[in-house]
């Protein structure tokens, strides 16, 4: 049976390595802005990904200029069926979103309406660790009975799956679920989540910073108490009166201080496990490790992808340097009378 094993520990922290991957990985890649309910109150949002600043401008209700903010150059966005608005950073480099997204992604978010919860906060902090160490914690749950404790309690380990498809994967939390926006988990390769649970709706992005062991988290949280509102409707209805915009929005409200702070203790000891494991990772102790092929699958499928891609780039880029080599050789020979095939071949 093949070992899996993971990246070595210098792709987390070579610098060289980090650049290819800005060109191989982020330049080609499609990412998740979030819903656009995310712009109903701030219109024009600026994003950055691996150093390159995007500007959004929402014009109508359902309409967006995404431009680079470098040269003003409008990039590839779409917008689903949904509500969901994703964005690539490069002009011409990313493949369009049906051909970057497996062909199920839409029905799938086609079942959950994005635009029914509010925005209600978004949060931003730097990372002492390289973008892949975050996304190896999210892509497997064998450390959570013992790091997240509430969070296993609601999702027990013993169900959690991962199913990979392209560029897409999706955490099954628990099987027995029946509500259909509960236990939603989603990751965007590379850096884009998803995650529709505990009554609410996080989407964070692990933004690559500068340097290669650095990283800039990003969260938007959404957040709906619709029992609360139908409870203030009803209890209005019963007075003989409609029930009034500040009690509809107060109740909406209703929890979210609760599950905001639920959510942020998973994020935490994410957070705090990913730099001690850089740390580790660029002090040595750690250079590459084995896989569980059932329950770290998320892992091997993403770090593979990220793998491939920086090879075929590392290729291209090696022949079009030897073909530069090459043509610069013919261009002297024929200035001193020489055969330029000869030289060339």
């Amino acid at each position: 049976m093949e070992v899996l094993r993971t990246l070595p520990a210098s792709w987390f922290t070579n610098q060289n390595v980090y650049d290819m991957e800005k060109r191989a990985v982020f330049e080609k890649s499609w990412f998740l802005l979030g819903p656009v309910v995310r712009f109903a109150e701030e219109t024009s949002v600026d994003y950055e990904f691996a150093g390159i600043a995007l500007h959004v401008q929402k014009a109508g209700e359902d309409n967006f200029h995404v431009t680079r903010k470098s040269d003003g150059r409008p990039v590839p966005h779409f917008l689903t069926p949904t509500g969901l608005l994703f964005t690539a950073i490069h002009p011409d480099a990313a493949p369009i979103f049906e051909e970057y997204f497996p062909p199920s992604l839409l029905p799938l978010l086609n079942k959950h309406d994005f635009r029914k919860l509010p925005h209600r906060r978004k949060l931003s902090y730097p990372g002492g660790f390289n973008w892949k160490t975050m996304v190896d914690g999210y892509q497997e749950c064998l450390h959570c009975q013992y790091t997240h404790r509430e969070f296993s309690a609601m999702y027990p380990p013993t169900f959690y799956a991962v199913q990979n498809e392209g560029n897409i994967s999706r955490h099954f939390a628990d099987e027995r679920l029946t509500e259909v926006d509960d236990g939603l988990f989603l990751f965007f390769f590379p850096i884009c989540t998803l995650n529709r649970y505990a009554g609410g709706m996080t989407s964070f992005r692990v933004c690559p910073g500068e340097k290669v062991g650095e990283s800039r988290m990003e969260f938007d949280y959404y957040y709906l108490n619709q029992k609360a509102i139908d409870t203030v409707n009803a209890k209005a209805e019963e007075q003989g009166r409609q029930a009034a915009e500040e009690e509809i929005e107060k109740a909406g409200l209703e929890g979210f201080e609760e599950y905001y702070r639920f959510v942020r203790r998973v994020a935490m000891e994410d957070f705090e496990l990913c730099e001690v494991a850089q740390s580790n990772l660029e002090r040595g102790v750690y250079c590459q490790g084995v896989l569980n092929s059932a329950k770290e699958n998320g892992v091997t499928h993403y770090q593979g992808l990220v793998r491939e891609r920086v090879m075929v780039q590392f290729k291209a880029e090696q022949e079009e340097k030897e073909m530069k080599y090459r043509v610069d050789l013919a261009v002297g020979a024929s200035q001193h009378g020489q055969d330029v095939v000869e030289v060339m071949t």
